[in-house]
């Protein structure tokens, strides 16, 4: 186990991931075997997404953005052979489903599963389980399920609207490597009176950049990928406890939790290690 491992070491691992390391070069920068910081991260992500169930709740926001981000866990979707979809599951294309506070820049909730209904339907249960109860505005992309998740979760009480991006035709090698040019965004009420102003999925997509740039497995044309979904759920969870109570946002100058009334402090990365219950913010 990673019990014999330093506190020291133990932080220099976990700082190493959270700013976008792989897990062979922090092997070799801090000299602890690629299974012991595996099942460290394993140790500390599935304990951080206890810390985050714990302590993000009763949230106070106006304005919410969702989105999704692709990754895989061992072979992208359409590698697996017939056989492969039917018995491992847990492999083949995957999704961080994320909802973003446009004021305070919190992750409020995200998921990680497949891109389809019943995943969608799990996300917006637990993001509605994770608000105070006022009526707010959510902000999406064009993914149908959205929708019936909503409505089935706020019913009429939630101003919800789509944005729908249209993008131009590149050349074969352009698309390759860059991300195709927007020609149009269309703006959809679906339920209530969204203020165009404030339906938009900017700081959301802004936050799939964060996620690419400070977990490599997340990293497009490399080698750096998932093994096993439990592995990735535990990254993901490290990452969002460490970019909600630990970095502080550029533009905010405080974290993303502070912002938003969770702590009164920038927690310390050795806060995430040692997380307690009894550390718990009292609801």
């Amino acid at each position: 186990m990673s019990n014999y491992l330093k506190q020291e070491k133990k932080i220099a691992i976990l700082k190493a991931q959270v700013e976008g390391n792989s897990i062979r070069s922090t092997e070799r920068m801090t000299g602890v075997h690629r299974d012991t910081i595996m099942r460290l991260l394993l140790e500390v992500g599935e304990n951080c997404q206890n810390m985050l169930d714990k302590n993000i709740k009763h949230v106070d926001v106006d304005s919410i953005q969702c989105d999704e981000i692709w990754t895989f866990v061992a072979k992208k979707q359409r590698r697996l052979t017939d056989r492969e979809k039917a018995s491992r599951v847990d492999e083949g294309d995957e999704y961080v489903f994320v909802a973003l506070d446009a004021d305070s820049k919190l992750a409020i909730s995200y998921l990680v599963g497949k891109r389809d209904r019943i995943s969608a339907q799990k996300f917006i249960d637990d993001l509605g389980s994770r608000l105070n109860g006022n009526r707010v505005q959510i902000s999406s992309d064009g993914f149908e399920s959205y929708a019936e998740a909503i409505e089935r979760k706020f019913g009429n009480d939630v101003d919800y609207s789509q944005i729908i991006k249209q993008y131009a035709a590149e050349g074969a090698d352009r698309s390759r490597y860059s991300p195709p040019r927007v020609s149009t965004v269309i703006k959809e009420t679906i339920i209530g009176h969204p203020d165009d102003g404030d339906a938009n999925t900017a700081y959301v997509e802004r936050q799939n950049l964060t996620m690419r740039m400070c977990m490599r497995r997340f990293t497009r044309l490399t080698n750096a990928f998932s093994k096993k979904l439990r592995n990735l759920k535990a990254a993901v969870a490290l990452h969002f406890a460490y970019y909600n109570f630990c970095r502080v946002h550029q533009s905010l100058r405080m974290t993303p939790a502070m912002k938003a009334g969770l702590t009164d402090h920038v927690w310390e990365i050795e806060e995430l290690l040692n997380y307690q219950p009894a550390m718990m913010k009292a609801a």
